[in-house]
């Protein structure tokens, strides 16, 4: 027990821990834009029956919050553990900040994964106050579908929105998290040993595509709920 406590802590076992808990977080992160979409679809409908099942899922849905929440918080751990064992390592930066290139792929976004990285945090909880603990059917957002009374998700996402600081709040957020994506995905296969001179090549451009796709998906949806006010 205590060799495997040892490896835990390690700094091989510290980078094993975050790079799978991200990848765990970017498969979370593909289900919630895949869900997101449903505001782009110009009918409240479709967002607040989805908002509506997942709420109905019940205790399935706090087992699999709290899952997440230790996923959430053990890839923080670990990513502000490693930061700090390379910052004790080398405690003076190197002068020259220049993209290093191949093997070491270093870019802007590596540099700064523990600013991009706290950054998203706060952001994630900001989010999740606003939506997931935010006004209700309590407060007046109810809907009815299909006979169904629900929460109207649907329309408090559309009135933050149309806040021009929150919008832009999450566009930078969101340019930000395609930026952690970027270096994260594809550092995240090599902690995990895949190193495949073949393989490399491949996994920094899906990184790169994925990052890509997801800030992209994610940003597009409140600038046009600004500009349309989620109108079709």
């Amino acid at each position: 027990m205590q060799q495997i406590g040892t490896i835990f802590w390690s700094s091989v076992g510290k980078k094993i821990v975050s790079a799978g808990t991200g990848l765990l977080l970017v498969l979370y992160v593909i289900a919630h834009l895949i869900g997101n979409l449903q505001l782009l679809r110009g009918d409240p409908v479709p967002f607040n029956e989805y908002a509506h099942f997942l709420e109905s899922l019940g205790v399935f849905l706090f087992i699999i919050e709290l899952a997440l929440l230790a996923v959430f918080l053990f890839h923080i751990l670990m990513g502000v553990m490693v930061w700090l064992d390379k910052l004790k390592a080398r405690p003076q930066g190197y002068i020259k900040t220049a993209d290093a290139g191949d093997p070491s792929k270093k870019t802007w976004s590596s540099k700064n994964m523990i600013i991009t990285g706290i950054i998203l945090a706060v952001f994630t909880t900001y989010h999740v106050i606003t939506f997931k603990y935010g006004p209700g059917v309590s407060k007046g957002y109810v809907t009815v579908i299909n006979g169904v009374e629900m929460r109207d998700l649907y329309r408090l996402v559309v009135e933050s929105f149309q806040n021009v600081y929150i919008m832009l709040g999450y566009v930078i957020c969101m340019i930000l998290l395609g930026f952690h994506l970027r270096h994260g995905f594809w550092s995240a296969f090599q902690s995990l040993g895949v190193q495949h001179p073949r393989l490399v090549p491949i996994i920094y451009g899906v990184g790169y595509l994925l990052a890509f796709v997801l800030a992209i998906g994610f940003l597009f949806i409140p600038i046009y709920i600004y500009f349309t006010g989620g109108a079709a």
